[in-house]
């Protein structure tokens, strides 16, 4: 199978999952498939790993072009949306390994808050971890990842295309520590 229908394939499995379906206060209404929620405009939750090396860099990582929002774009956070029976810890610890094959390490939470734009509605929670350890990407969403200092992150979101759900996240966690 090829890359490009690998990553067809992992796209269709994706739009099929149940993920959590919340109200604009973030209450649980059920689950819905993820195709299904986006098409409607529903509001679900997603969750954002920033994930650092021991020299304080930050791991950005560019998306495969299948991906169903922000294809090809650079993302400063692993992550994904929180499946139906899930919390938002366990999404972020599962996402953290699917995406970038880190697992064991420990999750801090710093930020819960609302994200929307055009083909996107959220409830997001942030968390960051640490990891000197080999990165192992899924090739099905993951094109390439390396880390960066901070301040290079900030001048290159000025010349890339960043997923801006993962920015905010960013933004928050920053403006936090200030």
């Amino acid at each position: 199978m090829s890359d490009s229908s690998k990553e067809a394939a992992h796209r269709a499995a994706s739009d099929a999952e149940h993920i959590a379906w919340v109200d604009e206060q973030d209450n649980l209404l059920g689950s819905l498939v993820r195709a299904d929620l986006r098409e409607r405009g529903l509001i679900g939750r997603g969750t954002y790993i920033m994930l650092f090396n021991g020299a304080g860099e930050l791991c950005v990582h560019r998306r495969t072009l299948s991906k169903a929002i922000y294809p090809g774009y650079w993302d400063v956070a692993a992550g994904g949306m929180v499946a139906a029976g899930e919390t938002y810890a366990q999404s972020a610890a599962r996402e953290l390994e699917e995406e970038l094959g880190v697992s064991g390490v420990e999750l801090t939470a710093h930020d819960h808050f609302f994200f929307e734009d055009t083909d996107n509605r959220l409830w997001c929670s942030a968390f960051s971890a640490v990891w000197d350890g080999p990165l192992r990407l899924q090739p099905e969403e993951v094109l390439e990842a390396r880390f960066m200092s901070i301040e290079a992150v900030l001048e290159d979101i000025q010349q890339k295309d960043y997923c801006p759900d993962s920015l905010a996240a960013l933004k928050r966690y920053l403006a936090a520590r200030r």
